[in-house]
């Protein structure tokens, strides 16, 4: 079910969960701003979720309220991770989903890294 990007933080939202330690992830890296983590149901042979650490709704309320240090980690993150996972030669999509029409499922802000194969062309 979609969510509202701009709706109040929901603390017990997955994410929020497996932050806490509270559900296990299979855990890709990790730093003091981002945790990143396999998708349970992966639309690629390699997906990766990757979360700031701190609560944000989406990329609306990310891009609005978290600092510039935040932002710099989280977009350095999904760059190491995608090297180290060696999809830069094939190529690789990253992916967010902000609010209703974007079909936003958890709300909290994350990035979907994709790849490791030929990745259909994207919704016109």
């Amino acid at each position: 079910m979609a969510v509202n990007g701009t709706g109040p933080y929901d603390p017990e939202n997955i994410f929020a969960k497996i932050l806490r330690g509270d559900i296990p992830c299979k855990k890709v890296f990790e730093n003091e701003w981002v945790l990143a983590f396999y998708d349970i149901a992966p639309k690629a042979p390699v997906h990766v979720l990757i979360i700031p650490k701190k609560p944000y709704v989406s990329f609306i309320d990310f891009n609005k309220t978290a600092s510039a240090q935040e932002i710099v980690a989280v977009m350095q993150a999904a760059g190491q991770i995608a090297h180290d996972l060696h999809l830069e030669e094939g190529g690789y999509r990253i992916i967010t989903n902000a609010g209703q029409n974007a079909g936003q499922e958890v709300p909290h802000f994350h990035l979907h890294l994709l790849g490791g194969k030929a990745l259909p062309p994207f919704p016109a």
